[in-house]
């Protein structure tokens, strides 16, 4: 039975692009048309191939559209934490993150909705739990995925399966508390530092089983740096974490 999202509360969902133009056409129709009430916020980092000036194209027709652009190519974190603070400032209650290759399939998304209706203030759509699923992946991109998770719940103690995801829906409240901190995370690591965040802040965390696609159009913006950005940081933030207990055990 697909969830019901009678009487959404106002809702976005921020999608970043850089050089997207052939992918974002497809995914946000499929958006559009799986939930017809939510917003979308295409967060443009200036890119070479018209990706900006075509959703300014659509946003122009579809009062449910939007666009916000920037300077230049600054990263996966940033472009987030821009869509978020445009979304907190005009009055969304509910704030969601996807790619805009379809990888995460858009007419999942009232799982995410049913998750925070039923109490989560983070909703994750996991590939790594209990009926979720990764199409179209090559042995090596499937292990390093579940290996990077595994080192994170080793370190961090989240009780996340899937921590590194990039389909998720937030409350608004949630989002106001972790945006008050700096937040410096760049690559995909921005979404460990947010679901780090967000345990802190004692959230409501509900993983939603998803269909994880390999993108077919574009070029995916993974690279050794992004890796190894995650691997320091995550890292870093275990040795603190140890230390911390280390010296409550001692206090």
């Amino acid at each position: 039975m697909r969830p019901s999202t009678a009487a959404l509360p106002p809702t976005l969902i921020v999608i970043p692009t850089y050089d997207e133009r052939e992918a974002l056409p497809g995914t946000l129709a499929r958006l559009r048309a799986a939930v017809p009430d939510v917003h979308v916020l295409v967060v443009d980092d200036s890119s070479p191939d018209g990706t900006g000036e075509w959703a300014d194209q659509v946003a122009a027709r579809d009062d449910h559209v939007h666009v916000l652009h920037r300077a230049g190519k600054e990263g996966l974190g940033p472009a987030y934490l821009a869509g978020f603070a445009w979304g907190l400032e005009h009055g969304y209650e509910q704030l969601g993150e996807m790619d805009a290759d379809a990888s995460h399939r858009p007419e999942q998304l009232p799982g995410l909705l049913e998750a925070v209706r039923r109490g989560a203030d983070l909703a994750i759509g996991s590939r790594w739990v209990r009926g979720g699923r990764v199409h179209d992946w090559p042995v090596s991109r499937l292990l390093l995925s579940r290996a990077a998770n595994a080192y994170v719940r080793a370190l961090l103690g989240l009780g996340v399966r899937d921590a590194t995801a990039g389909f998720r829906l937030f409350r608004a409240e949630l989002l106001e508390q972790l945006l008050a901190a700096d937040i410096a995370s760049q690559g995909y690591c921005f979404q460990v530092d947010m679901t780090r965040r967000a345990r802190a802040h004692d959230a409501v965390i509900a993983e939603v089983p998803i269909d994880f696609d390999e993108r077919t159009e574009g070029v995916s913006k993974m690279s050794p740096r992004i890796v190894a950005e995650a691997l320091v940081l995550v890292t870093l933030w275990g040795l603190s974490r140890g230390a911390q207990r280390i010296l409550r055990r001692l206090g």
